[in-house]
């Protein structure tokens, strides 16, 4: 049954390592991402502590706050920027008497909702199972509700009296046909020959099925979303007569759980396995350094390393309409751009580009750094396969 847009409140910690600033950009995501899965936030509320409090993880003090602020605005739901302590989300949920999410469960909801194919499906209930079995007690309480809102999509609506023994054995099935499905992956990514593979990694929302489509000239699903892509698509492209493969990845975030990341290790083989890594960047985002950051720990954490970069600096029109003064000219204006593709080009150390995927503005220029970088691989890689272009 379809539900209408949901109310939600938000809620950060803002303690000694992270400040105000930092804490208002990760609910500004986190708003974003309760957008995504169907809910539109009605009130943030932040507050600082020394550290997490055991029993509700803000003071009582705020919790009462939040619950006023509930009943006089019919409020469905509460989510919480941190994992919370099994314990410590039943306190909240009983003391406020909605649904309290946190951003974990928000985001297997998102997941849950996207994921397409069997072995997304798969990941998705692995990653919801592990993320619940902690959280079980006897009934999956979190689980209890029929109306299907945000946080209970999924393996819910057949687990309510599940219990932890046929969780645990459910979780081994899921990893078992998790293995055969990475098998047969392995075997579909010998038998596509020897061509090049190039993969496309970065910051969620940043913009990499809209390149993948101007590269492939594919139909690829392009929304501004966070996690608009869970599946990972392949195609085969060539630049003349030189042919290569590129394929799409889910989207890196701040604060993915690990288990999130064990789970979809699969569905990232794809950048594993790749020759060459192009990583797409919002050059218009106000955090972008840190995004980048964010994604070169995730690729480290999957042991991605040592593969050619080609940094691709996306939405370049944003950017100008963002920092560009109007009353620049046109030489000012280029003038400034070619001092930040320098600064970019040194910072980074290798390829650089700044483009627009959504224009095509620079695609040309991505084109011939990518082509070069490409026919650098094969000679290395696959030397005989020159002579057949």
């Amino acid at each position: 049954m379809q539900r209408g847009i949901e109310k939600a409140i938000i809620v950060g910690l803002i303690t000694p390592d992270e400040d105000e600033v930092t804490v208002e950009e990760y609910l500004d995501e986190l708003e974003f991402l309760a957008l995504t899965a169907g809910a539109k936030t009605e009130a943030r509320f932040t507050q600082k502590l020394a550290h997490p409090n055991q029993r509700y993880f803000i003071g009582s003090g705020k919790v009462d706050e939040i619950r006023n602020y509930i009943v006089d605005h019919d409020i469905d739901m509460v989510v919480f920027d941190d994992d919370l302590s099994p314990s410590q989300n039943q306190n909240l949920e009983r003391k406020l008497k909605v649904i309290v999410l946190d951003r974990s469960l928000l985001i297997l909801d998102i997941f849950a909702n996207h994921a397409q194919t069997a072995q997304a499906r798969t990941q998705v209930e692995l990653a919801q199972l592990q993320y619940l079995l902690p959280r079980l007690r006897g009934l999956w309480t979190h689980l209890e509700r029929q109306q299907g809102g945000i946080g209970t999509r999924g393996p819910g609506e057949q687990a309510i009296e599940t219990d932890r023994r046929i969780v645990r054995d459910r979780i081994k099935k899921l990893r078992d046909r998790l293995d055969k499905i990475e098998l047969q992956g392995k075997t579909r990514r010998k038998n596509r020959g020897q061509y090049i593979r190039v993969a496309l990694v970065g910051y969620t929302n940043v913009g990499k099925s809209t390149l993948m489509n101007r590269i492939s000239k594919s139909d690829v699903l392009e929304e501004n979303k966070l996690f608009a892509t869970l599946d990972t698509t392949v195609r085969k492209v060539a630049f003349g007569t030189m042919p290569f493969l590129i394929s799409d990845t889910v989207g890196f975030i701040r604060k993915l759980p690990h288990h999130l990341i064990e789970s979809f290790t699969s569905t990232l083989e794809e950048a594993k396995e790749s020759d060459i890594l192009i990583h797409v960047v919002d050059i218009s985002h106000p955090r972008y350094l840190e995004h980048i950051e964010t994604v070169n720990e995730t690729l480290a954490m999957l042991e991605v390393k040592d593969k050619p970069v080609l940094m691709a600096f996306n939405k370049i029109d944003l950017y100008r309409r963002k920092y560009f003064d109007d009353l620049l000219n046109e030489n000012e204006r280029a003038s400034l751009e070619k001092e930040l593709w320098d600064s970019l080009e040194k910072k980074y150390d290798g390829p650089t580009v700044l483009l627009s995927a959504v224009t095509g503005e620079n695609m040309q220029h991505l084109r011939d750094v990518l082509s070069a970088m490409i026919e650098t691989e094969y000679k290395t890689r696959y030397p005989n396969r020159i002579q057949y272009w």
